[in-house]
């Protein structure tokens, strides 16, 4: 078995795997995004789940570029990301010129930040649409047959993974968990920024430092962000945990 192949297979056991009594959605969705660029031919992804009331709203990023993207897209109403929620199909357009006419301010944003290629796949299972997921990329162009597939595949086994009953009927512990991924959210946000400002560090690096020092500790990220924002966890300590290995970043 190939390294790809092995990378593979425990993709699709990490986005099965929600069963577990620890499940951190949040850390749960960072894992489909990170993993879409590692096995798409993506240089960056993004993932927008909807609340109970259908709203959506930025979950994971796997760079600050996607994240900022997102957040456009909510913010001007205008995206593939939207499109493809609203419509629970995959969405793209064959070149530039044809995603200027549909998406012209998004289209903006995104080459003022070095991608040149936007598409979103959805989070669906029959005709439940929870998300999407946004895969961007450096060079023109959508993506092969083979990685849409795979890509949906993946966007697929991660909605039926968060739909998954516990003790609770499904639409009622995926309000439930989607509301509390959102609190955690916004406390990472936070929590991120406060430790990139005191450390000196990137806001993508300062995440990954979190989340390293959070899987190294065995420790939710929530947990360990509400320390960093109270002071009550010191951010040497933090920064001496593993890394993962860096991100090529987009060059504008």
């Amino acid at each position: 078995m190939t390294s790809r192949e092995q990378l593979l297979a425990s993709t699709f056991v990490s986005l099965a795997d929600t069963l577990v009594a620890d499940f951190d959605v949040i850390d749960f969705l960072h894992t489909l995004a990170t993993r879409s660029v590692e096995l798409l031919n993506v240089d960056a992804a993004g993932i927008m789940l909807a609340d109970g009331k259908g709203g959506l709203h930025v979950m994971a990023s796997s760079t600050e570029e996607a994240r900022l993207l997102e957040l456009y897209e909510l913010q001007n109403n205008e995206g593939p990301c939207l499109d493809c929620y609203r419509s629970g199909r995959p969405v793209a357009r064959d070149d530039q010129s044809a995603m200027r006419q549909s998406w012209p301010a998004f289209t903006k944003e995104l080459q003022g930040l070095g991608f040149h290629s936007a598409q979103a796949l959805p989070m669906r299972l029959r005709d439940q649409t929870i998300g999407a997921l946004n895969l961007f990329r450096l060079q023109p162009g959508q993506l092969n047959q083979a990685d849409l597939s795979l890509g949906q595949a993946m966007a697929d086994v991660a909605t039926v993974g968060l739909l998954q009953e516990r003790a609770i009927a499904a639409s009622e512990l995926l309000a439930t968990q989607l509301q509390t991924a959102l609190a955690s959210r916004v406390q990472l946000e936070q929590a991120k920024g406060v430790l990139a400002q005191r450390a000196g560090l990137p806001m993508d690096e300062a995440f990954q430092v979190m989340r390293a020092y959070a899987r190294s500790h065995n420790r939710r990220l929530s947990d360990v962000a509400a320390q960093i924002i109270d002071g009550t966890l010191d951010d040497n300590h933090v920064r001496t945990s593993p890394n993962p290995k860096p991100r090529a970043q987009p060059q504008t």
